[in-house]
C-alpha cells in the first residue's frame, strides 16, 4: 500500500493501471471519494500512441495533469481520407479541417509512455487515493461491498468496484458478466516514423483493400503509423530489414511525406473487437477495454473509455447528493443506461468502416464512396460529421475556443 492511512472500506476501488484505470482513479478521487487503485506494475514499455479529442482533453485538464503532456503531444488540425483501394468504386478525397468548427484542433496525438509516466506520478501524488501495486487474485461481490485480495493477502473493500483490467478482465470473468468477441482477417502493423517533410499537423488514412494505412502526427518531424494488413501481409512486414521497410511504407504514403526512417520498433496487432454483455454487476461497475474493445480504426477506444469516466463520474456525484450507496443496484442501472447507447453506437460505426473496405460487394463500394462524396461537397454533413466524430450526442457552439468545454444555458 503506498498510504498507510486508509478507511475500514472504501468508496470505491478502481482495478487497472493503465490510462482508463489510472484516469478513472484520480478522477474519482478529486470527486472527493475515497479511493484505492490496484496497479501493478507495466510488463513492457508502450511505444503506442492515441489521439485524443477535446473532450478527453478537457478531462485530462480537469484532474491537472494535461499542462504536463501537452508539451509533448502534437495538435491535430486536419484530417485527409484517401481511397487507395484501386477499386472500380473510388471515393474523392476529403479533408476534414477544425477550423469549420471555430477550433485551433481536433485534438492532439500523444505518446503512450509519455502519458502512462505522467499519470503514475500525479497517482502517487494524489490525496484520498490508496496505491496497490499488486494485481487482484479474489474477488467477491455481496450486498454490502466488494472486496478484492491480492497475492500477498492485501485486501481492500469497497463499496463499489470499478473493473478496468483489461480486454481478459479478471473482476469481469468473476463477476460472471458474458462477453461478445469477434474477429478481423486483418493485423495491425504499428511504428513511429521520421519523415523528411513537415506533416503540417495533417493526420492522413489512406483507405487500402485491406484496411486503413494512417498516418498521425507526432512532434517535429515524426508520425505515428497504423498499417492494417492480412496476416500474411503484416508477416511481410514485418520479416523486412529495416532500410526495405522504410522504402515500403513511403510507397504506400505516395511519399507526401518524403523519405522515411523508424522511429520505434515494428509491433504487430490481431484485429478484434469486444463487447461485454453489461456494464456492471453486483457492486461492479466495468469501463475502458474492460467493457469495448477496437480495432485501431477511428481513434475512438480511448476516448470512449474516458467518456465511461465522465459519465460514471456524473451518477456518482449525483447519487452522493441523493446520499445513495454508489454501488447500489439503481446508480448502477443509470451508469448501464447512460452508457449503453455510445458503446453501441461506435462499435457499428468503426465495424462498418472497417467491412466497408473488406469486401468487393459493388453496392457498399457505392455506398462508402456515396457518403464520402456527400461529406466533402456538402459542408452541414462534413461539420456533422466531425462533430459526432469527436463529441457524440452533444451540442456545439460555433466559435467556442479549443479545450473549452460548452458554457451551460
Amino acid at each position: 500500500m503506498a498510504q498507510t492511512n486508509q478507511p475500514d472500506i472504501f468508496d470505491i476501488a478502481v482495478v487497472g493501471g493503465g490510462p482508463s484505470g489510472r484516469i478513472a482513479a484520480l478522477t474519482l478521487a478529486q470527486a472527493g471519494f475515497s479511493c484505492a487503485l490496484f496497479a501493478p506494475p507495466s510488463a513492457k514499455p508502450d511505444g503506442r500512441t492515441t489521439a485524443l479529442w477535446q473532450q478527453s482533453i478537457d478531462l485530462l485538464r480537469d484532474i491537472g495533469i494535461w499542462a504536463e503532456i501537452e508539451a509533448t503531444a502534437a495538435p491535430l488540425k486536419k484530417m485527409r481520407m484517401i481511397d487507395g483501394t484501386g477499386r472500380l468504386l473510388r471515393a474523392p478525397e476529403v479533408t476534414f479541417d477544425s477550423s469549420e468548427l471555430g477550433m485551433e484542433e481536433f485534438g492532439f496525438n500523444i505518446l503512450n509512455s509519455n502519458l502512462n509516466a505522467v499519470l503514475e506520478i500525479f497517482c502517487d501524488k494524489q490525496e484520498n487515493l490508496t496505491i496497490v501495486g499488486e494485481s487482484v487474485e479474489a474477488a467477491c461481490f455481496d450486498g454490502s461491498c466488494a472486496r478484492l485480495t491480492t497475492r500477498d493477502g492485501q485486501s481492500v473493500s469497497a463499496r463499489l468496484a470499478v473493473a478496468a483490467d483489461g480486454r481478459n478482465s479478471f473482476l469481469r470473468e468473476t463477476a460472471g458478466i458474458d462477453v461478445k468477441r469477434w474477429s478481423y482477417p486483418q493485423v495491425a502493423v504499428v511504428l513511429n516514423l521520421e519523415h523528411r517533410l513537415p506533416h503540417q499537423h495533417v493526420s492522413t488514412e489512406f483507405h487500402t483493400a485491406t484496411g486503413p494505412f494512417t498516418l498521425v502526427p507526432l512532434p517535429g518531424r515524426q508520425s505515428a503509423l497504423v498499417c492494417v494488413e492480412t496476416e500474411d501481409g503484416a508477416a511481410k512486414l514485418l520479416a523486412m530489414k529495416q532500410e526495405q521497410l522504410e522504402r515500403e511504407l513511403e510507397r504506400r504514403s505516395h511519399s507526401i511525406v518524403g523519405a522515411f526512417k523508424l522511429a520505434s520498433k515494428p509491433q504487430s496487432f490481431p484485429l478484434s473487437g469486444m463487447n461485454a454483455k453489461t456494464l456492471t454487476g453486483e457492486r461492479l461497475a466495468l469501463i475502458g477495454e474492460t467493457a469495448h474493445v477496437f480495432p485501431p480504426i477511428g481513434a475512438q477506444g480511448l476516448n470512449l473509455s474516458l467518456r465511461d469516466i465522465l459519465d460514471l463520474r456524473d451518477i456518482l456525484l449525483s447519487a452522493r447528493v441523493r446520499q445513495a450507496d454508489p454501488g447500489s443496484t439503481a446508480v448502477l442501472s443509470a451508469y448501464e443506461a447512460k452508457r449503453r447507447g455510445d458503446i453501441k453506437t461506435r462499435t457499428n460505426a468503426v465495424d462498418l468502416l472497417n467491412r466497408s473496405l473488406l469486401t468487393s460487394f459493388l453496392p457498399v463500394q457505392a455506398a462508402r464512396s456515396t457518403g464520402l462524396y456527400l461529406a466533402g461537397k456538402f459542408g452541414p454533413l462534413r461539420r456533422l460529421l466531425m462533430h459526432e466524430g469527436m463529441t457524440p450526442g452533444s451540442s456545439f457552439r460555433p466559435g467556442r475556443p479549443a479545450g473549452r468545454p460548452p458554457v451551460n444555458s
